[in-house]
């Protein structure tokens, strides 16, 4: 008999029914820090050597004792657990430490809409139209799977991010968009809907009816990342106003500039599809983030070859030329650890 061959009824072929293991993160540095959390790279160790990058959130200690809070941030992540998708990072795992959640997710290692959009403005450069519309398209495969995500019993959840914006949307240095942050997302039998009640979300990126404190669905988070690509396209943000009431009125009444108008360069086709994302009639808006994205792509590769991954990846070493190319440092120093 050859020496890999083997009889399977000799096989203790027993079923396991559960593996019960303890998990070791140790947390490498602070990423960032907003009011309510903080988010760590982190490194997840195992057995035999085992490691891999990750990125930790937590609850600051200070609002863990603050239930509403907290079924926010357990929402997030049973609501993203199930969310496997390319354009969107991904959830791995809640635990708890003493009075501290903590979700485990996906590390991105690279940079935010935000980052990327100072970046031209800091150098005076103006962003390709074609990449615009590129980040745009994989946002909008991001949310179509999202929003049409069903549970195990074939019941659509109706997922809706509620927060769509620049902060919200990462870039590999490798050239891959993705979404994050589903902590104010809303879906059925998951989150605690308190429209109507409280404003969720930036208000510069709002939809009309997320402003008049009306319920949203999915075509909600189709009228924000209208508004981000206006902003990709243009340099500028299309409802700036320090003043809440005023923002607010201003992205249901404000009659919005014509894209072309501020910046030239943007093709006519291009304009039409902002256009329809930005409808304030949401019965006149894409209907679906697929919509949205197909009639991108359709403009980016209908005739010719249009961006990919590897264009975005170009782009981001010749914009963030030392940040692209860093390696992780061995030596950095050790915060603390969660097991």
């Amino acid at each position: 008999m050859d020496d890999l061959d083997f009889n399977l009824d000799e096989v203790d072929a027993k079923p396991l029914d559960e593996i019960v293991d303890t998990t070791h993160f140790k947390l490498i540095r602070k990423l960032a820090e907003g009011g309510m959390g903080a988010v760590y790279e982190a490194v997840q160790l195992g057995t035999e050597g085992f490691e891999k990058t990750m990125a930790i959130k937590t609850i600051l200690e200070d609002y863990s004792s603050n239930p509403e809070f907290v079924e926010m941030f357990i929402g997030e992540a049973k609501l993203v657990a199930d969310l496997v998708h390319q354009n969107i990072v991904q959830i791995y795992q809640l635990g708890k430490l003493n009075k501290i959640y903590y979700i485990a997710m996906e590390y991105i290692n690279g940079v935010d809409l935000g980052a990327f959009m100072d970046r031209h403005n800091k150098l005076g450069v103006e962003l390709p139209v074609d990449m615009a519309t590129f980040i745009i398209s994989r946002v909008s495969r991001g949310l179509e799977y999202a929003h049409a995500k069903k549970d195990r019993e074939g019941n659509l959840l109706r997922v809706v991010h509620r927060d769509i914006s620049p902060g919200n949307i990462m870039m590999t240095w490798e050239g891959v968009v993705k979404v994050t942050d589903f902590g104010i997302a809303k879906a059925r039998n998951l989150m605690k809907d308190r429209e109507g009640e409280v404003l969720l979300g930036k208000i510069q990126y709002m939809s009309p009816e997320q402003a008049e404190f009306k319920q949203t669905d999915h075509r909600s988070d189709i009228f924000s990342l209208g508004v981000v690509m206006y902003e990709l396209l243009s340099g500028k943000q299309l409802f700036a106003d320090e003043n809440t009431v005023v923002a607010l009125r201003n992205i249901s009444v404000k009659k919005i500039p014509p894209i072309r108008t501020v910046n030239p360069r943007v093709p006519e086709e291009v304009e039409k599809i902002l256009n329809k994302a930005l409808e304030r009639d949401r019965t006149k808006r894409y209907q679906l983030a697929g919509g949205f994205g197909y009639d991108l792509e359709y403009y980016m590769y209908n005739n010719r070859f249009g961006p990919t991954n590897v264009t975005l990846e170009k782009y981001l070493a010749k914009l963030f030329p030392d940040k692209a190319k860093q390696k992780p440092d061995d030596e950095k120093k050790i915060l603390t650890k969660f097991e």
